[in-house]
């Protein structure tokens, strides 16, 4: 592998694991912020109607990727027509989702 594909690879990873930490501090605020359960509950409502968002997918799939799934991750965005996930059109990130739940599940 040439360095500036390892140089690109790394960067990748260090995007995937900075949306996973962003993802867990997420998750922490909204579980231990202090919100009363009627409010909590509302606010999940309102998520489950929500698209995903670019952050979203990148944590699903840095964790697939942890997982040792990285291959699987690399021919499922490219099924999207794109080499990195900021290429993927919004649009399409609730498929990819749904995609990527079904990776490992066989293994």
């Amino acid at each position: 592998m040439s360095k500036m594909a390892e140089m690109a690879q790394t960067i990748e990873e260090l995007r995937t694991a900075a949306a996973s930490i962003n993802a867990a501090a997420d998750w922490l605020y909204q579980h231990f912020s202090g919100e009363d359960d009627s409010k909590q509950q509302k606010s999940k409502s309102a998520d489950k109607k929500e698209e995903p968002k670019l952050e979203d997918v990148r944590a699903v799939l840095a964790e697939k990727s942890r997982s040792g799934h990285t291959a699987e991750v690399r021919a499922l965005l490219k099924k999207y027509g794109a080499a990195k996930l900021s290429e993927i059109d919004p649009g399409n990130y609730e498929a990819l989702m749904k995609d990527a739940e079904v990776i490992g599940n066989g293994s």
